[in-house]
């Protein structure tokens, strides 16, 4: 039963539906069927969102609007434009070093993408082919969930219990993050000598550096003091994303006063649709949740996994391969609350490290926001700058392909994800 259950969700949203509406519809269809009081629901599904470690959600998207509405990736892109120099896909660069910047703030992949792909994208179609500069952008924006604060991150934690704290995932992401980043710049350098496009930007020079440095010092400090204190232990991922926010509000009030009262109704509202959606989805998830307990389908998952194999990278690979499939047809949130609670608890038992196996997770289904038929990330990119689909997917798959790698890589040496957040003491 639970296993239907599953799939007929799988199925609702594979069809267009909204993901909340597929998840409250197969929730119902299988209280019904299995004969469950109705009067149960109301109680289940409050219970699961009334947690305090979850308005970190809602804070966090609301910080990340904010600080886009106030002008800080115009900021980040000439910081980075400094930083860049003169090179060989210098423009690509400079849009990959400003998206690991922008993560930082936001945590999210599909803001960043709006974001970056109104501003850069015009910028880039001067020099690259249209398809290539939205893949560039798509690129980048991923970088959004893998570097902190990262809201996936943060829902990964919350359905899979005590056993992972946000800090330690978040700073598991760092090392990662940055291998990508840093793939994503080379990828971006041999691709256009190959192409032979010309050499972007101007020249490098330190006092320009010091001088963007020192222009947005303001914006990059409100990384170092959220996340340094959330990971020093000086606040609550709640508390430091409530931090966020009024940081936020500051800087686009008192420094770049580009943020003005009558764009917060807006930001608010953005921000509220978003965490309102992951809230419906966390609500219903717990009646499925429930049934499948009731069902005993983790422990029989189990059993049936341990019966294929007792070796945990055979199933760290038999996981990625469920991920890479369910990645592709699923959107990402969804595909958290309702495999979390199953897979993860299996890992604990193959004697897994909870952060290595929680990090893998993640990025496993943030690449698949890059992978049709329902890659989010592409869907927003090609959106904003009218690029057809088929174009943008087919200039897109180096760096996918790269990030798949870097997900082996992470699989195999489990210390380029572990070695950073045990130093810290997680």
């Amino acid at each position: 039963m639970s296993a239907a259950i599953v799939l007929g969700f799988m199925l609702l949203a594979c069809l267009g539906l909204p993901i909340a509406f597929a998840m409250g519809v197969a929730a119902m269809v299988a209280l019904w069927v299995t004969g469950v009081d109705f009067s149960m629901v109301p109680q289940r599904m409050m219970h699961a969102v009334n947690s305090f470690p979850l308005m970190s959600i809602p804070f966090f998207m609301l910080a990340g609007e904010l600080m886009i509405k106030a002008g800080i990736v115009e900021r980040l892109i000439s910081l980075a434009n400094s930083v860049v120099g003169r090179v060989r896909g210098g423009m690509a660069h400079v849009t990959m070093l400003s998206g690991a910047g922008l993560a930082t703030v936001s945590g999210a992949a599909v803001s960043d993408a709006s974001a970056l792909s109104a501003i850069l994208v015009p910028s880039l179609s001067k020099i690259y082919d249209r398809p290539f500069a939205a893949a560039i952008v798509a690129a980048a924006a991923n970088l959004g969930p893998i570097l902190p604060p990262s809201g996936a991150m943060i829902v990964y934690a919350f359905m899979a219990g005590s056993s992972v704290s946000v800090g330690g995932l978040f700073m598991a992401g760092v090392v990662p993050g940055i291998i990508i980043c840093g793939g994503f710049m080379l990828l971006c350098s041999w691709i256009a000598g190959r192409r032979g496009w010309a050499v972007t930007g101007d020249p490098f020079s330190v006092k320009n550096v010091l001088v963007e440095l020192r222009r947005s010092l303001v914006v990059l400090l409100m990384p170092v003091i959220v996340i340094g204190g959330i990971v020093g232990g000086a606040f609550t991922a709640t508390e430091g994303a409530a931090i966020a926010v009024v940081y936020s509000l500051a800087i686009g009030f008192l420094i770049t006063r580009k943020l003005s009262l009558s764009d917060l109704p807006g930001i608010v509202v953005r921000a509220g649709i978003t965490s309102a959606v992951v809230g419906a989805l966390i609500a219903f998830a717990s009646i499925i949740t429930y049934l499948m307990t009731v069902d005993l389908l983790p422990q029989q998952l189990s059993v049936f996994l341990r019966a294929m194999t007792t070796d945990p990278l055979v199933f760290m690979g038999l996981v990625a391969v469920i991920l890479f499939i369910v990645g592709m047809f699923l959107e990402s949130n969804a595909a958290y609350i309702m495999l979390v609670p199953l897979l993860h608890p299996i890992a604990l038992q193959y004697g897994i490290d909870p952060l290595h196996f929680g990090f893998v997770f993640v990025l496993n289904l943030v690449i698949g926001m890059l992978t049709p038929p329902v890659g989010v990330v592409l869907f927003v990119v090609s959106g904003v700058t009218q690029v057809p689909m088929r174009e943008l997917v087919k200039s897109a798959w180096p760096f996918i392909t790269l990030m798949y790698a870097v997900l082996a890589l992470c699989i195999f040496f489990p210390a380029i994800v572990t070695t950073l957040p045990r130093a810290l003491g997680y």
